[in-house]
């Protein structure tokens, strides 16, 4: 006689194994125009409903605080009795203050278009309106510069800004994980916009290429044969500034921190990239500065084209206190976790040249890193640097530019940056209390 056996239970809830409801689906997005209409509602609708998100996104507008209202597929006729259709506005109101912005909104690698932005600039003037938002795929140094050339007569009166998706993930993530949403309802709109805008679907990535010249420009520069007119040589630029600003705002959601690039602030934007093509032409390299709050130092990135080397260093002044070696072994000591081949310059008054090592060579003879002519010279600083091979394909594959870099300075920071302490002189002690001589 055949024995049944028992029907075990499952200790898995049958849920755990379904998809769970979202407020703001990514089912039925058929195209780029749906794409870009789920986006602006989705985005619009959350900065009403969670007040502390609209006002940290409305900040780099220059908006006013107040009540936020929001609004999509607002409709204008323009001087020639043409409906001009800008994608959203945004009103905010206290008082008798009102401020009011109209939107244009991209996804995925679709780019704004000049002549569709001039229009609302010129409804935004006729209506007596403060700003036209553009928001983007494409990444800027800061709101105030576009990604797209227009008339500059057009902005005298209105503000135009942009902000790229990535800035407002970015937003959404510091309020949503760092700063905290008091109410659990917005709380959860807000990580549910969250969860939308970093689906791939919702075309609202952050940086993701080189493009098309990166090859031909950094083959070039290896072969010496880039000049300063090559469009190629630009592009590759552009998006080495993309790429800096996406790799601070990617820091910046993780400490919650305003995670800055220190570009020169002498320099407007165009002059700025014209320097990074000469510096491309002439060194075959691409160069930045990552200012974390409260490090020891700013980060800074070099991607040498000619070399294939992509290197993370960081610069530290020395003790001013104490004989050299001793200035020496306080840097080595705050090393103790650093990789192997990480490599130490020491940099000594009146002299051009460094005295280098790795930490490996180091920690096993740290006299290595005197001054060879004079021993008893005091450091005046010292560069650690960490160089690896650069990642030579396109987009943000395994082995791309893209990843390799961004893996590389984050482990950087990770290892090397976040741990450091600057030197501090220790307070003046007073002398021993002298003890009354007894009667």
């Amino acid at each position: 006689m055949a024995v049944v056996k028992p029907v075990e239970k499952s200790t898995l809830k049958p849920q755990e194994a379904w998809h769970q409801a979202r407020l703001i689906p990514t089912t039925g997005i058929g195209g780029q125009d749906e794409q870009e209409r789920r986006a602006t509602s989705s985005l619009l609708a959350v900065m009403r409903a969670v007040p502390q998100f609209g006002r940290a996104v409305l900040f780099h507008l220059g908006a006013p605080a107040g009540r936020i209202d929001t609004f999509i597929e607002v409709r204008f006729l323009d001087a020639d009795d043409k409906t001009v259709i800008p994608d959203g506005a945004v009103v905010v109101e206290r008082g008798k203050t009102r401020w009011v912005c109209l939107v244009e909104v991209k996804t995925a690698g679709a780019a704004l278009r000049p002549d569709q932005v001039e229009r609302y600039l010129d409804i935004a003037r006729a209506k007596g309106f403060d700003a036209v938002l553009t928001l983007s795929n494409q990444i800027t140094a800061s709101p105030a510069e576009s990604p797209i050339a227009v008339d500059p007569k057009k902005t005298k009166k209105v503000a135009l800004r942009h902000l790229s998706w990535w800035q407002v993930m970015t937003e959404a993530r510091v309020q949503h994980e760092h700063r905290g949403i008091a109410d659990t309802e917005q709380a959860w709109i807000l990580g549910e916009l969250i969860a939308y805008l970093d689906h791939e679907k919702a075309g609202a990535g952050g940086f993701d290429d080189m493009g098309d010249a990166w090859v031909s420009v950094r083959d070039g520069a290896r072969q010496h044969s880039l000049r300063l007119a090559d469009k190629g040589v630009r592009d590759v630029a552009s998006r080495w500034e993309q790429f800096v600003q996406y790799l601070a705002l990617g820091l910046c959601q993780t400490l919650g921190r305003n995670v800055e690039v220190a570009w020169p602030k002498k320099l407007d934007p165009a002059e700025r990239l014209n320097e990074s093509v000469r510096l491309i032409v002439e060194q075959g390299q691409l160069a930045a500065v990552v200012r974390v709050p409260d490090a020891a130092a700013p980060m800074e990135l070099s991607a040498d084209l000619r070399t294939r080397l992509f290197i993370t260093s960081v610069e530290i002044p020395a003790p001013r206190e104490g004989r050299a070696k001793t200035r020496i072994n306080w840097m080595i000591r705050q090393l103790k976790d650093a990789p192997d081949n990480l490599r130490i310059e020491t940099r000594y008054p009146n002299a051009k040249e460094t005295v280098s090592a790795t930490i490996k060579q180091a920690r096993e003879k740290p006299e290595m890193l005197l001054f060879a002519a004079d021993p008893q010279r005091e450091p005046r600083g010292f560069r650690l640097l960490l160089g690896r091979e650069m990642g030579s394909k396109r987009g943000k594959v395994a082995g791309s530019f893209v990843n390799e870099s961004k893996a590389q300075a984050i482990d950087f920071y990770r290892t090397i940056v976040q741990g450091l302490r600057p030197w501090s002189a220790s307070a003046p002690k007073l002398p021993g209390q002298v003890e009354p001589a007894s009667a």
